[in-house]
């Protein structure tokens, strides 16, 4: 008997419900986070990428479950409106999700284990309570940092117990590495995110000018901030940072512009989408700034593929 094979159509549903065009914005934050505490790619990092994509993917799946009301009523072609995707369904892919990412970093060590639960935690709070409240920004940023924090927690073994009066989510010298990036990376997602609240309505030139500034300070900042790892980068690395930090610029910049001189729905939408995009080369320029310049070309690679699919699936 030959296997049975899912419908395309609903292939389709699932490819939209969990964004998956989205997805070459994660490796990118554990990759750049392992380049600040100048570590390289290895098992326990590859973990925190899988934890990262599997918590990412948890995140998409209950947006939607929990949206799915005002989805009906601003877009009800969505997968659970639309009835493509049964919220039941929706729900229970984010739970089996959340379980695998969790699974994933309890096997790279105690510590990615602790930022990851803290990640995973955020995530839910974000989708279920703080999403549609003033905290709804800070809550997204502060996801994105942690994990890019994860990667660098997964640079160290992480075996040792920490001392009793220790917090949980006690600050190691690889965290501390990388909270410059986790810094950067969490102002370029509270702005794309504030941008977002408004994507359905548009109406208001604050949130895509702020982001605008935001999105040029990051890149003077990533442009001109000194390795973590040498204070004496070569030519060819000072060459990756300003490459990566350019295509940052010209991937989220003209965007955010047009947004802010027309904040009609569909300029919102556009700059939202090339917002998300733009975590890429801004992952990349992190990771060449940090000594990696080799890893920011890789990270780069991924751009005109999320580019692409992007024209099939939306990453909004």
């Amino acid at each position: 008997m030959r296997a049975r094979t899912p419908h395309p159509g609903r292939l389709t549903a699932w490819a939209e419900l969990l964004r998956v065009s989205a997805l070459f914005t994660v490796p990118g934050d554990a990759l750049a986070g392992a380049a600040a505490a100048g570590a390289r790619p290895h098992r326990r990092i590859l973990l925190a990428i899988g934890t990262s994509l599997c918590l990412y993917e948890a995140g998409m799946a209950l947006n939607d479950w929990s949206d799915r009301d005002e989805d009906a009523a601003e877009r009800p072609h969505r997968p659970v409106p639309s009835g493509r995707i049964s919220p039941a369904a929706a729900l229970t892919a984010a739970s089996a999700l959340t379980a695998a990412g969790l699974a994933l970093a309890a096997r790279a060590g105690r510590v990615p284990f602790t930022v990851a639960t803290t990640l995973a935690a955020t995530v839910w709070a974000y989708d279920l309570r703080l999403k549609h409240t003033a905290l709804g920004p800070a809550a997204m940023a502060s996801a994105r940092a942690l994990d890019l924090l994860l990667g660098a927690a997964a640079t160290r073994p992480g075996t040792t117990p920490a001392p009793r009066t220790a917090p949980a989510l006690r600050a190691t010298p690889a965290l501390r590495a990388a909270l410059p990036q986790a810094g950067l990376l969490a102002a370029h997602t509270y702005a794309v995110t504030a941008v977002s609240r408004q994507e359905t309505r548009g109406g208001s030139t604050t949130a895509p000018l702020a982001a605008l500034a935001t999105a040029l300070a990051i890149t003077a900042t990533a442009r001109g901030a000194t390795s973590t790892v040498s204070p004496h980068r070569l030519p060819a690395a000072e060459a990756t940072v300003a490459f990566t930090a350019v295509a940052y610029a010209r991937t989220v910049l003209t965007p955010l512009l047009h947004a802010t001189l027309n904040p009609s729905p569909p300029l919102t939408q556009r700059a939202v989408g090339a917002g998300v995009r733009a975590m890429i080369p801004l992952q990349a320029a992190l990771a060449a700034r940090a000594g990696a310049p080799g890893t920011g070309l890789a990270l780069l690679g991924l751009a005109p593929l999320a580019r692409r699919l992007a024209r099939k699936v939306s990453a909004t």
